[in-house]
């Protein structure tokens, strides 16, 4: 990426609101943590946001999907040489993936998700189903822990497992409604050894003791996850703790939600109260003072390669603020001009 002047931002503050706009249309859970951000994490969450909400409208409501990603890989580029579209969202995330060294590999890969949606794919097991919400979960994970500036191999697997967990819980919560738009994302051995036939049950979606039970086994893979990425968020500078914490908590009470309703999630869509909420965010306050234990558990295998991009990317570009940081900077800028060539 060719940066900006160090004293020009590409993102301008009407790009940031229709961004945060962006967010608290789509997902008012993922707003609700965001608010107890630092506003420099936060500002540059709502980015991250607003361009992965374009491009899964754009893949989700293109008539050719494969256009459709190619279109964006397009649009990747020009904001990987700092030329980005004149769209909010694409300047936005341009100015953060040139800030915080986001590797391209992980966008790429949450595109690569949106293309799996859009083609219908199916999942047989629970590592492929791994793959996919790496992808379209698992790669927002990592670029939310890298606008924290941390980088650590570690707190990246962390923060994957995270966003993996969130969302298998919302499978979990929207089989019903998935299930009627065409899509399927349990996995299919599971719903074998239960005598679901993914076909039928796709023809006729209907509750059922059987259809909980893959619901109950879901949530417990979620469960596992949350629990791990504990030791990875103690890993974040403290005021960004709490946010992180609040993802955590609320999104794992959906699944909460999805059991008092009795694993329907068919003919009912859990919902967490707004009370419950605001008891919730005062959990996470509490959570994020707390430590936790260490975990050295393996990556998801399918997101070791989202760990690696990062492991070899460059250095993030912080603003200088004094005279003598500022020289540094544009000197350290120079040298990666010169190592990127013409």
């Amino acid at each position: 990426m060719h940066p900006p002047s160090p004293d020009r931002s590409l993102v301008s503050p009407a790009d940031l609101a229709q961004c945060r706009q962006m967010i608290r249309d789509g997902s008012k859970t993922f707003y609700t943590a965001s608010l107890l951000l630092p506003q420099r994490v936060c500002d540059a969450s709502r980015s991250l946001y607003g361009f992965c909400r374009v491009a899964d409208d754009l893949v989700d409501g293109s008539a050719d999907s494969r256009a459709a990603v190619d279109m964006l890989l397009e649009r990747l580029d020009r904001i990987y040489q700092g030329q980005p579209d004149n769209q909010p969202a694409d300047r936005a995330f341009a100015d953060v993936a040139l800030r915080f060294a986001i590797p391209r590999e992980i966008p790429e890969a949450l595109i690569e998700g949106f293309a799996w949606d859009a083609a219908g794919r199916r999942y047989q097991t629970l590592d492929e189903l791994h793959a996919y919400a790496v992808r379209v979960a698992g790669t927002v994970g990592a670029m939310m822990s890298l606008v924290m500036q941390v980088r650590d191999p570690l707190a990246i697997a962390r923060a994957c497992d995270l966003g993996v967990a969130m969302q298998l819980t919302n499978i979990a919560r929207d089989v019903g409604e998935d299930a009627r738009n065409g899509r399927l994302y349990l996995p299919e051995d599971w719903l074998a050894e239960e005598g679901l036939d993914s076909r039928a049950f796709m023809a006729t979606p209907q509750p059922s003791p059987a259809l909980a039970k893959v619901l109950r086994r879901l949530l417990a893979e979620a469960d596992r996850l949350y629990a791990q990425s504990l030791s990875g968020i103690v890993m974040l500078p403290a005021g960004c703790r709490p946010s992180i914490h609040a993802a955590r908590l609320l999104y794992a009470e959906i699944g909460r939600a999805v059991e008092k309703n009795g694993f329907d999630s068919v003919t009912r869509r859990a919902v967490v109260p707004t009370p419950r909420k605001l008891a919730l965010l005062a959990q996470a306050v509490t959570a994020s003072l707390q430590s936790a234990p260490g975990s050295s558990a393996p990556a998801i295998a399918s997101a070791q390669f989202l760990i690696d991009a990062v492991a070899t990317a460059g250095q993030p570009i912080h603003p200088p603020r004094t005279l003598d940081e500022r020289a540094k900077w544009l000197t350290d800028l120079f040298i990666r001009l010169e190592k990127q060539g013409p």
